[in-house]
């Protein structure tokens, strides 16, 4: 049963996001015109966390577009700088690792990936800052066992190990021995906290940790991209939380959508969704800033969208995402 929290009054906290050249500063576009239309009663900052040139990355990471950076001003969020120092090209979820010392100590926080849409509103989300948790919208990604190699078991309970968490705490015992819905796994499509810097820093070190000194049951396992989706786990229970959120039946439900590609969201989410999307384009300041992004003007302004989403049964979609991607590839609707 979903942890309830107790009965607070209205609390102001902080969003972030990642926002930077590329598709990811279009993505956060949508993202805070979302908010905006969606729940208007949010009061507290919006805030874009933007990482600078360096040596970890070729090209300028900076949000490159003028006309984004103005819009999302107009929009009143606020662009944060963090410099990456561990992860950068190499490993761009890492962003969401390094830039959490960068936002306000002490502020709770909730992180979205930018390919999210606000669908409701946040204010009525019963967030308890005190219980950090982060997204069950996951599937078993990681670990992959391999023939005559440790189990879920022994993998998991070496990284508790490896950081003095108690391993057994962690386990939802309703599930079996062995199946991965047992061991605390989270996506990173979301999560939250009392303190980023607080959050933050666990998150590097058990990262940075894993990365560089991982356990020898991990001898098979593969981290890119898994590394944050890993540590993740271990963060929120270091920090007292857990899966038993209240939280989880409204994000990723009716007040947001992690929906990470177009072409995916055309093909598998509700029809609400849908109507957000085009509801918070279709203003003409927005639209001439998406319109610079190829995926956006293709799917949402031109039609492709739909034609995807008539590809699909959306009662009865394939079970296997892969099986959906390669229906849409197949039929040359693929972008991202």
């Amino acid at each position: 049963m979903a942890r309830k929290p107790a009965k607070k009054a209205e609390q102001l906290f902080n969003i972030t996001l990642v926002g930077q050249s590329g598709r990811l500063e279009y993505e956060a576009l949508l993202f805070v015109a979302s908010l905006r239309a969606k729940s208007p009663n949010f009061k507290g900052r919006v805030l874009i966390a933007e990482p600078q040139p360096g040596p970890l990355w070729p090209k300028d990471p900076r949000i490159g577009n003028g006309d984004v950076r103005a819009a999302l001003a107009d929009l009143g969020a606020e662009i944060v700088p963090f410099e990456s120092k561990h992860f950068g090209h190499t490993y761009p979820p890492g962003n969401k690792i390094e830039m959490l010392q960068a936002l306000p100590k002490g502020e709770p926080f909730v992180f979205f990936d930018s390919d999210t849409l606000i669908t409701g509103e946040l204010n009525d989300v019963p967030f308890d800052f005190d219980y950090p948790s982060a997204s069950m919208r996951r599937t078993d990604t990681w670990p992959q066992l391999e023939l005559y190699g440790p189990g879920y078991t022994d993998i998991w309970k070496s990284l508790y190990d490896a950081f003095d968490l108690d391993f057994e705490s962690s386990l939802d015992l309703n599930e079996p021995d062995e199946y991965w819905k047992r061991y605390l796994y989270f996506s990173a499509g979301y999560f939250f906290g009392s303190c980023p810097h607080v959050f933050g820093e666990k998150f590097l070190s058990y990262a940075l940790h894993i990365r560089d000194t991982p356990p020898p049951e991990l001898v098979c396992q593969s981290l890119d991209p898994w590394l944050d989706q890993v540590a993740l786990p271990l963060v929120i229970h270091a920090l007292g939380g857990g899966r038993d959120s209240a939280v989880h039946a409204h994000l990723d439900g009716p007040v947001s959508c992690h929906y990470r590609l177009l072409p995916m969201l055309y093909a598998r989410e509700n029809q609400a969704v849908i109507d957000t999307l085009h509801a918070v384009c279709s203003p003409n300041k927005i639209k001439k800033v998406l319109k610079g992004y190829d995926p956006i003007k293709r799917m949402v302004f031109q039609g492709r969208g739909e034609k995807v989403r008539a590809l699909f049964d959306q009662n009865d979609l394939p079970r296997k995402e892969q099986a959906i991607r390669n229906r849409i590839k197949s039929n040359g609707f693929w972008m991202r």
